[in-house]
């Protein structure tokens, strides 16, 4: 599937520490007047600057989203791989439950047989046989459809504090380690972009669910979390929704670059609506839903198509309401993206 790009879909917005917020280096200087941990820092724009790392949101949104998975499908791996499910890709005791390890085992099971036994689309079996959020996220054996770019603050826009802290032993409640003291940022505004490609509307659907559930914090980023430290608001700017394959008709609709597919509206599309019938391979469904953008339009250098939502609401009622009902769908009979 990554062989091909049928759509791709940028989100660009805004993260605010609603408290102090710490992401920790990992490293400890000689410098003794520095704070024993520091905030992870950076050149941009020629000067030095503490940012938020594209890994580090990566990880709390794919945290997030395997719990919303296992709250309305399930935490083990079931008989139907169609079912809706959240592997655990750290666990090394359940290897059947862990992507890493019975991906892995497939593969090299189908390097044993011979050429004419081999599965006609491994690709598509590997991604089929993942776990929903495996699916979006990836594994050692499936590529992410999710990509986050570093967040950089707004120039003059940052405030950073030093607070300190004390370990405390839950037997005797004295000291037990510390004195220590951390850096933490109280204000700023952090900008990054969240991209999405090749992507069904339930994948995209998730997303905007783990951003509508960070922004009322229900969970945090960095250090300490459990301590206070970490919340923050979330503030989405626009988005743009792209189909590099289609062009625009004569009469405000779109259609494929062959013309086999035609839309007579502006319409949110998944992957599947791309790839013919290799999206049963896949386990995709065909979803489509019309959505009210701003504009639809050609992209640059005047190929592919386009549709813009340029404002808050237009993001969460237009686009982000419309993804979540085609995830909605998934979740009474448990089917596959």
């Amino acid at each position: 599937m990554h062989k091909r790009f049928v759509n791709h879909c940028t989100i660009q917005l805004t993260l605010k520490p609603d408290g102090p917020i710490l992401i920790k280096s990992g490293r400890e200087g000689a410098d003794p007047t520095k704070p024993d941990m520091e905030f992870v820092d950076t050149y941009h724009d020629g000067r030095r600057s503490i940012y938020l790392p594209g890994s580090s949101l990566k990880g709390a949104i794919r945290a997030h989203a395997e719990r919303i998975v296992r709250t309305v499908g399930s935490d083990r791996r079931p008989d139907e791989p169609e079912k809706l499910w959240a592997s655990d890709p750290l666990d090394d005791r359940d290897k059947k439950n862990n992507p890493n390890n019975y991906l892995e085992e497939w593969k090299k099971d189908e390097k044993k047989k011979d050429a004419k036994d081999r599965h006609p689309f491994p690709g598509a079996e590997l991604y089929r046989q993942s776990c929903f959020a495996t699916q979006l996220f990836g594994s050692t054996s499936v590529a992410s459809r999710l990509r986050i770019e570093d967040a950089y603050p707004k120039p003059g826009s940052l405030k950073l504090e030093e607070r300190n802290g004390v370990a405390i032993d839950r037997v005797f409640g004295s000291v037990a380690v510390g004195p220590f003291n951390y850096q933490v940022c109280t204000a700023g505004e952090f900008t990054t972009k969240i991209h999405l490609k090749n992507f069904t509307l339930a994948q995209l659907g998730l997303i905007g669910l783990v951003l509508r559930d960070l922004n009322d914090g229900w969970f945090g980023i960095g250090f300490a979390k459990s301590r206070g430290l970490g919340t923050v608001s979330v503030t989405l700017k626009n988005a743009v929704v792209q189909y590099p394959g289609c062009k625009l008709d004569d009469k405000g609709g779109f259609l494929t670059l062959n013309e086999s597919k035609t839309w007579s509206q502006p319409t949110l599309l998944g992957a599947g609506e791309f790839i013919g019938e290799d999206h049963t391979n896949y386990g995709f469904q065909l979803d489509e839903q019309p959505v009210e953008p701003n504009g639809m339009t050609k992209m640059d250098l005047g190929l592919g198509v386009q549709l813009s939502f340029d404002n808050e609401e237009d993001i969460k009622q237009k686009l982000f309401t419309t993804a979540v009902n085609a995830w909605k769908t998934l979740i009474p009979v448990g089917r596959s993206a």
